[in-house]
Parts: C-alpha cells; sequence; structure tokens
C-alpha cells in the first residue's frame, strides 16, 4: 500500500467515524443508551471473531485482564458521548469529542509532573475557550449535553494513555479484538439492570445500529491498524482532526443541524487547538527520526 493509498483510506476511515454521531442520532430514537451499546459491539464482536480466532495463541489471562480494561473504559466514554447526543447536536458532541486530543497532554503532564511544551499549552488554553463557548449557554447555564460529552472525550483520552502504554505488547491486537466483547457485556449488564431492553423498530434505525457496527466499529479498527502502519502519527493525527468537520457537515444536510454564532467560534478553537496539538506531534517524530538516524550512523562509524 502507497502512502497515498494510506491517507485516502484513513481519510474514509475518518469520514466512517464522523457518521458515527450520525447514526448514533437516529439509533437513540428507537433503542435507550445501553442497548445501543450491548448491539454495537455484540455485532462488531461477531464480525472480528474470524481475526480473533487467528490470533488465540497470542492470547493469555493477562491478555483477557487487558481487554477488560480497554473494554470498560471505552464503555464508559462512549456511555458519555451517547447521553451527550441525547441532550445536544450531533455537529457539538463532534467537536467536543476531538478534545481528548488535548486532554491527553494534560494527563500526561500530571502523571509525569512535568510541563508540556509551550505550544502544547497554547493549544489547550485554546481548546479550554472553546469548550467554555460549547458548555455554557444563555448567561452562565451549563448545557448538559456538553457536559457529558466532555466526560466521553476524558474517558477516551485515558483509553488513548493506557493503549500508549500497551502498544508495544505482543497480545495488544487480540485485546484490542477482545475488547469488543467486553464492551458488550458490560453494556448487556447495564441494560439489562437500568433499562428494558428491546430491538430497533424500523429499518432506518436497524440501518443506523448495523452501520455502527459493522463500519464504525469493525472495519475502521482493523483498518486503522492496516494503515496506521504506513502514516507518521502527525499525519494520522492531522487527518483524525477532520472527524468533527465531517460530523458538522453530515449533521447540516441530513439533520438539518445549525451551529450558533458562539458555537462556530469555539469550534473554530477547537480545531486550531488540535493542528497546534498534531503540530507538537510532528516536531517530535521528526527529532525522533533524526536522533535515530545520527545513532545508526554512529553504530556504522
Amino acid at each position: 500500500m502507497s502512502v497515498k493509498q494510506a491517507e485516502l483510506m484513513m481519510l474514509f476511515v475518518t469520514f466512517s467515524w464522523s457518521s458515527s454521531y450520525l447514526l448514533m442520532k437516529i439509533a437513540l430514537t428507537g433503542v435507550d443508551p445501553f442497548t445501543l451499546m450491548l448491539l454495537r459491539f455484540s455485532i462488531a464482536f461477531l464480525c472480528v471473531l474470524p481475526l480473533l480466532l487467528r490470533t488465540l495463541k497470542f492470547c493469555t489471562k493477562r491478555t483477557v485482564v487487558k481487554s477488560l480494561v480497554l473494554g470498560f473504559l471505552v464503555y464508559s466514554s462512549l456511555f458519555g458521548t451517547i447521553m451527550g447526543l441525547k441532550h445536544t447536536t450531533a455537529s457539538t458532541a463532534a467537536f467536543l469529542g476531538t478534545t481528548a486530543v488535548v486532554l491527553v497532554p494534560i494527563l500526561e503532564a500530571i502523571w509525569t509532573r512535568k510541563m508540556p511544551p509551550m505550544l502544547t499549552i497554547l493549544s489547550i488554553a485554546l481548546a479550554f475557550v472553546g469548550l467554555v463557548l460549547f458548555t455554557v449557554k444563555d448567561g452562565l447555564s451549563l448545557d448538559i449535553g456538553a457536559l457529558y460529552c466532555l466526560w466521553g472525550a476524558f474517558g477516551y483520552a485515558v483509553y488513548i494513555l493506557v493503549v500508549g502504554r500497551m502498544a508495544n505488547e505482543d497480545d495488544m491486537f487480540p485485546a484490542s479484538l477482545l475488547q469488543f466483547g467486553a464492551i458488550a457485556i458490560f453494556s448487556a449488564i447495564s441494560a439489562y439492570v437500568f433499562e428494558t431492553p428491546h430491538l430497533p423498530q424500523t429499518g432506518l434505525q436497524w440501518g443506523a445500529v448495523l452501520g455502527l457496527a459493522v463500519v464504525c466499529s469493525a472495519f475502521c479498527f482493523v483498518m486503522q491498524s492496516i494503515v496506521q502502519r504506513y502514516l507518521s502519527p502527525s499525519r494520522t493525527g492531522l487527518i483524525f482532526s477532520m472527524e468533527p468537520v465531517f460530523a458538522a457537515i453530515l449533521a447540516y444536510f441530513i439533520l438539518d443541524e445549525v451551529m450558533d454564532g458562539q458555537g462556530l467560534i469555539g469550534a473554530l478553537l477547537i480545531m486550531i487547538a488540535n493542528v497546534l496539538k498534531n503540530i507538537v506531534y510532528r516536531i517530535r517524530y521528526m527529532n525522533a527520526q533524526r536522533k535515530r538516524k545520527i545513532w545508526n550512523r554512529k553504530r556504522v562509524a
């Protein structure tokens, strides 16, 4: 696969993920949040099961524990996003979801007790102002949907950090596949405790659920793991930053959602913050590549 093909495929993955906000909004008209998560990840798990069976030799008890941890983090994050979608627009949820990228360096700084680079601090400040514009409405009243979306973004930021620490372990791929099953289990327990589970009632609702499960979950996960081998982290991050833009466009044409002036300014600030964060990743990546080349030259000499 060429770099150009990888970029196009990653762009398609990003577009598919952006459509998940729209699809969840549609599916929630017929099923409750935990039931939606149960259906989505049960079907997704069945889709990736053939791949999982091929990687069973790498699975241990530690792999299962790892998948439960990852699954719980995604379950918690997604619940926040879905509850947010019940109270706010798909485009708002998409833009607030991308703040996970900016929350990661904050959590990293707390964990390592090291100040992030100035460019990162600037991106955090811009994102914070954007968040205030999204979450504070009509004076000082808070948008409950936006707060739920921030819960989802925070959960996903923790997930990114945990995955980053596990990325180089041999059983990471099967653990990532098993996490679909873990999410389905957590969702099933919650659905039967807090809801009265029932299936979607219309073809449109079923289409939304299947789109979320097959395309946005199973296909996008597998495809991302393939194409990221051909792209630098900074380029991948830059492509991902288009997700809320795609979501806002889809929401405008399909759901007739229109942001007010305050929301548009907040969205713009969050987009700028994401681009600045990707520049930081790019600088780090280039510095790492430069150091590796210098080290290799010294070894040859």
